[in-house]
């Protein structure tokens, strides 16, 4: 039987869920750990204990890094920050890392990242949220034009959820140009410029182009349903979400802050989400098909119930 290789990528923009267990890791489950490509950056989200190693299954290099963002600080979601970081260290990785996560866990955040005796080459740069918004930009980090957001969660200890948007561009049409008389260089200009003058009169980069919507990711861990929920996937590509419990034990989900399979597929069937992943697993189910079949009662879209190593695509453009 064919397996791809461990490095393939399936598309400029993927999640890889390098791990999916809660609380506890199983035989076949890491604990979190998630690395969303998005064209030149590379964001790990949530880097549990093991995460370095799993890094290596994928054929994720340390370098490849440009931004970890943590949700909150209990071990499943953290304690591979540690190895993670001493990695960026020893291979040198020339840019700055930001590494964004709830201010409230500052002391545990450069605990991970000084736990042990090493040389200290990393660049990193702390970044302690405390309210809703863009997360800002730091000097040296490797970026493109999407922007990330975090919002406020309801878990049993400060968490924060994330969303990174695209913005809106336009999409260039050959025979439009062509009938223009605008090719090559010109193109680009024109794109940049928003306008260009020609011998036959000014053309505007809307007389030769549609609107392309912009793509959108988010992100979304242990919380409870709360208005940030709702807002981080209202309308997302690809949606990655918790759905640590099968709503038979909505109880439980309610006490110790997180969601079900069912509410986390209605979000996405109410929110318009085009691909969801369910991850974060509690230990104490066997079945994945239980997950799926709770989440097909109300959600129709792509679906995706994680496994350790799986690789999702971001949908295709509309």
């Amino acid at each position: 039987m064919f397996q791809r290789p461990a490095n393939h990528r399936l598309a400029s923009r993927e999640l890889v869920a390098l791990g999916t267990a809660s609380q506890v890791p199983t035989r076949t489950r890491n604990h979190n750990g998630y690395a969303l490509f998005w064209d030149d950056e590379v964001i790990l989200f949530d880097p549990g204990e093991g995460t370095q190693r799993q890094m290596l299954h994928s054929g994720i290099s340390a370098t490849a890094l440009t931004r970890i963002a943590i949700t909150h600080l209990h071990g499943d979601h953290s304690l591979g920050l540690a190895g993670v970081v001493q990695r960026i260290s020893l291979d040198a990785v020339p840019h700055t890392v930001p590494v964004t996560f709830p201010a409230s866990g500052r002391r545990w955040i450069e605990a991970l990242c000084d736990s042990t005796a090493y040389y200290h080459q990393e660049r990193l740069a702390l970044q302690g949220l405390s309210h809703d918004g863009v997360v800002p930009r730091v000097p040296g980090e490797v970026h493109g034009r999407a922007i990330l957001r975090a919002a406020r969660l309801d878990h049993s200890l400060e968490a924060y959820g994330y969303r990174l948007d695209e913005p809106d561009g336009r999409r260039m049409d050959p025979d439009r140009l062509a009938a223009a008389g605008i090719s090559g260089p010109a193109v680009g200009r024109l794109a940049q410029e928003g306008a260009l003058h020609t011998p036959h009169g000014t053309v505007r980069v809307e007389d030769v182009s549609d609107p392309r919507p912009g793509q959108s990711f988010a992100f979304v861990m242990d919380t409870r349903l709360c208005d940030a929920v709702w807002s981080l996937a209202d309308g997302v590509d690809l949606l990655v979400i918790e759905s640590t419990f099968l709503d038979r034990d909505r109880d439980l989900a309610r006490d110790h802050g997180h969601l079900t399979a069912l509410q986390a597929a209605t979000v996405a069937a109410q929110c318009g989400v085009r691909s969801l992943v369910l991850t974060h697993f509690s230990q104490r189910y066997t079945d994945p098909e239980e997950f799926e079949k709770e989440a097909r009662t109300v959600f129709d879209g792509e679906l995706t119930v994680a496994a350790d190593l799986d690789r999702i695509p971001v949908p295709r453009r509309r």
